[in-house]
């Protein structure tokens, strides 16, 4: 693996120790496929960082830790790797941790991990559960900022959060069914992929209310996840869908279109009404093919410029922020979606 960057920063970069990384590049054995890749992604990123030493500004160590399908983390590292060329209070080097699922107690280890090294800041899209809110107020009483991406932790001591309004993107869902819908009575299917990503509970709780309040004659029907999406709600479409003949339309919170609507046109409920999240490439496939109507969308890049620069004012960089820096909610749909 060529290189020109010192084993000590590679090191660095990768969270690793030297001798690791010395086995990775010598290409000895009993190195996993996992360490080997992390390995070659800190190259990469070294690479990627180099254009901003130009800079001449303090390098910031900042670890971005998010538990999303990996669509979705596609675009978190696509957005972050656009916007570092424009921060010019500091050049930031990035390291990703993404995990489709990750147990609360794996997240908690490694953000325990970051508090003891030498981070110097967390973006962090996780579960709004009691242990990894210890570990986010840890952080912080360490001096290692921590902005919460997308999905909030409002009762832990982060500095900030970054990412759409989920509340109001709740709202405009209601909006958009409770206008689109005739005017009959049936149920609205919706769906989210945990119950403690707080990000889906605000718009759950939003959707609900605001449909109640344009639309009576129109009742829920939560298919949400504990788990894996693509699992449990799997089963449950399956069962319900087999009973249930007054669906009108759906809300899909947590992703997993591709497979809600393959169930649904298996029991032959195609065409319904959809609303979904984030404009990434599956969703922009089923915009194109007209099997979403609308896309409930945020300018990722915009999010993680805010939690940068907030990042970077906690160490004296830059303007103080806002605590809460929420993205407006777009509207997309097939004919002004993203090419």
């Amino acid at each position: 693996m060529t290189h020109r960057f010192p084993i000590k920063e590679i090191a660095r970069q990768a969270g690793m120790g030297t001798a690791t990384v010395d086995r990775v590049l010598n290409n000895r054995a009993h190195v996993s496929p996992q360490t080997r890749n992390r390995v070659k992604a800190a190259i990469a990123e070294l690479e990627l960082q180099e254009q901003q030493l130009a800079a001449k500004g303090r390098r910031l160590f900042v670890d971005i830790v998010i538990e999303a399908p990996q669509r979705f983390s596609r675009e978190v590292r696509r957005a972050t790797e656009a916007v570092l060329p424009q921060l010019g209070m500091a050049v930031f080097r990035p390291r990703f941790v993404m995990q489709e699922v990750a147990a609360e107690a794996d997240t908690a280890r490694l953000l325990e991990r970051l508090s003891r090294g030498r981070s110097q800041g967390v973006c962090l899209k996780a579960r709004d559960v009691p242990a990894l809110r210890d570990a986010v107020d840890r952080l912080q009483d360490r001096g290692i900022p921590v902005v919460t991406l997308v999905t909030d932790m409002p009762h832990s001591k982060r500095i900030a959060y970054a990412g759409i309004d989920n509340a109001n993107a709740g709202r405009t869902a209601a909006y958009l069914l409770a206008k689109t819908l005739p005017s009959a009575s049936g149920r609205i299917l919706t769906t989210r992929s945990r119950h403690s990503f707080y990000g889906e509970t605000e718009r759950f709780a939003q959707f609900r209310q605001t449909l109640a309040g344009l639309r009576p004659d129109l009742k829920l029907l939560d298919l949400s996840s504990t788990g894996d999406l693509s699992d449990p709600v799997d089963r449950q479409l399956d069962r319900v869908l087999r009973h249930v003949r007054d669906l009108r339309g759906v809300y899909s919170m947590g992703g997993g279109n591709e497979m809600i609507l393959r169930w649904l046109e298996a029991h032959g409920r195609g065409g319904l009404p959809y609303v979904a999240h984030d404009l990434d490439l599956e969703n922009r496939r089923l915009l194109a093919a007209g099997k979403v109507d609308f896309v409930l969308h945020h300018d990722l890049e915009r999010d993680m410029r805010n939690a940068l620069q907030a990042i970077a004012a906690y160490h004296g960089l830059g303007a103080t922020g806002h605590e809460k820096m929420s993205s407006e909610v777009q509207i997309i749909t097939p004919y002004n979606r993203a090419s």
